[in-house]
């Protein structure tokens, strides 16, 4: 009996490093891949990441655009495509905005100025759809997020969704950048 408690110990720390030596690995690989995927700046004159959207840019104002603002986006950018997204809908995520073809000369857009094609969002309809979750359901998150892409075109057709947008966008991403919001309906 002496002789097998040290041999049961021996394999259970043995075991032990496999399985960190195996989710470190995995680690590693999301961290060179996450390496690779430049990282670029994405802010808006209508709030702060992380910081609640004005009424204004949602259903119980005017339902404007925010403007949004970027920074210099990797070398090798052809185009760009945004989409907005609320990921604390109740029936799963609702997507509010999706533009495609946005020139890489562009900074900016939103605010009037119009940039890129837009498709139709989950509201059912083309172009920007504000925050509007469900009153008293809580804050939302709202992700905006900016795609740089190694193509100049992502080819879609007049009738496509937010989520194609995003879906294609991922195929040929080289760097991105993300703005939060939140919204409340009270």
């Amino acid at each position: 009996m002496r002789l097998l408690i040290p041999a049961i110990l021996a394999v259970a720390v043995a075991s032990c490093g496999a399985d960190n030596r195996a989710t470190n690995n995995l680690e590693g690989e999301s961290a060179v891949e996450n390496a690779t995927l430049a990282k670029f700046s994405l802010t808006s004159d209508a709030f702060q990441d992380g910081q609640p959207i004005p009424a204004q840019f949602t259903c119980d104002g005017a339902d404007h655009i925010p403007t949004l603002h970027w920074g210099d986006p990797p070398a090798g950018t052809k185009s760009f495509a945004l989409v907005i997204d609320d990921p604390d809908a109740p029936s799963g995520t609702f997507r509010h905005w999706g533009v495609f073809d946005i020139p890489s000369s562009a900074r900016s857009i939103g605010g009037g100025q119009k940039a890129g094609t837009e498709v139709s969002n989950d509201f059912g309809k083309p172009g920007y759809g504000g925050p509007c979750p469900p009153r008293g359901h809580g804050p939302h998150h709202y992700h905006f997020k900016l795609f740089a892409l190694e193509i100049g075109s992502l080819g879609l057709k007049a009738d496509a969704h937010v989520s194609d947008v995003e879906r294609e966008a991922e195929k040929h991403v080289v760097g991105r950048a993300e703005l939060v919001g939140t919204y409340e309906r009270r």
